[in-house]
């Protein structure tokens, strides 16, 4: 799967400019799927196994958000020099010296106004991001343009390190899964124990905007987003009950929502049944498409598989291949089994 996150890693896609992604996962899952649309809001929709006809079976909907982090032109001055705002949750600390590229191919590196006290963050509107221009005419970017950090895909062995793990990390545990579950001519008609959507997420990073009208038309009995979150594994880092290597985590509560606890429970049930490794998650930050989802209609049943990573919102997350490996095994259990609630 390295191949694989590293070729979803390396496109630039921040919210709301989600085409060249969403080109990029709909070749990857031509085949694995038995429908796929793109809905208005620009959430890329793959159904799988329509005629699902076990006894009990379920519709369920899978969601990982396709979308990262990014920043928007606000102004470029008589010199070149670009201002800009955030799209989703950039955080300061991380952008100084940061590298960007934008959708239009444009390059920059992002630096900051001198500060009265040098050990200070500066905040965003203090900083600038550098094209190499010489002047307002000559530089490559507009008003409106967008980009997201640029950084290289780095193999650490049984680790990885990349910007936008968060959420492609979670798009590649969806395609996988695709490529693992049965496949139209290879399964007995009717004998599939679920309906399966699974759907990949447009701006999430800025308000998970995709999930909840993408939930709405689907209408499920039960949904999981597969997102990343933070550890606490770190030296003297945060209290968190969650490590790199200890297999995915069930969501159990976040900023944002209460996983239904009949969802934890058959998550963790089929994880034991399974034998598969994992780790129970209460985040106290953030939130993910689940929130969205939860919401939607007259209410879902809804949970999350969060694949444990470090330095979130980074140019530089770090994650563990046994742990994504874990996911897709945990993932695709639950979907070629009966729904049980």
């Amino acid at each position: 799967m390295k191949a694989l996150i590293e070729k979803l890693t390396n496109v630039f896609s921040p919210s709301g400019f989600e085409d060249a992604i969403r080109d990029v996962i709909r070749k990857e899952i031509k085949g694995f799927a038995d429908e796929i649309r793109v809905d208005a809001l620009g959430n890329l929709i793959a159904h799988k196994n329509p005629s699902a006809g076990a006894k009990g079976a379920k519709r369920v909907m899978v969601a990982a958000h396709m979308d990262e982090i990014g920043l928007m032109v606000t102004h470029v001055d008589e010199n070149g020099f670009v201002r800009f705002s955030n799209v989703g949750g950039v955080f300061g600390r991380y952008a100084p010296s940061g590298r960007v590229r934008f959708t239009n191919g444009a390059a920059g590196v992002i630096n900051n106004e001198l500060l009265s006290n040098f050990r200070e963050t500066p905040p965003l509107d203090k900083m600038f991001i550098d094209v190499g221009a010489t002047s307002q005419k000559d530089c490559p970017v507009k008003l409106g343009d967008v980009a997201a950090f640029e950084r290289p895909f780095l193999d650490l062995g049984k680790r990885v390190v990349a910007k936008s793990l968060d959420d492609r990390l979670g798009v590649a545990v969806l395609i996988e899964t695709m490529r693992r579950l049965k496949s139209r001519s290879e399964r007995v008609e009717g004998a599939a124990p679920n309906e399966v959507y699974f759907v990949f997420t447009a701006q999430e990073e800025v308000g998970t905007r995709g999930a909840g009208p993408a939930a709405y038309g689907i209408d499920p009995d039960v949904a999981i987003a597969v997102d990343v979150t933070p550890t606490g594994d770190t030296p003297m880092g945060r209290k968190m009950e969650v490590a790199l290597g200890g297999g995915p985590a069930i969501k159990i509560k976040d900023q944002g929502m209460l996983a239904d606890p009949r969802v934890v429970s058959w998550m963790a049930k089929t994880a034991e049944r399974s034998k598969i490794p994992y780790q129970r998650e209460v985040l106290i930050m953030g939130s993910t498409d689940a929130r969205a989802i939860q919401v939607t209609r007259a209410g879902i049943a809804a949970g999350g598989i969060s694949i444990p990573a470090r330095y979130v919102h980074s140019p530089s997350e770090m994650v563990d291949m046994d742990d994504v490996e874990n996911s897709v095994r945990l993932l695709a259990a639950l979907l070629n089994s009966k729904v049980s609630l």
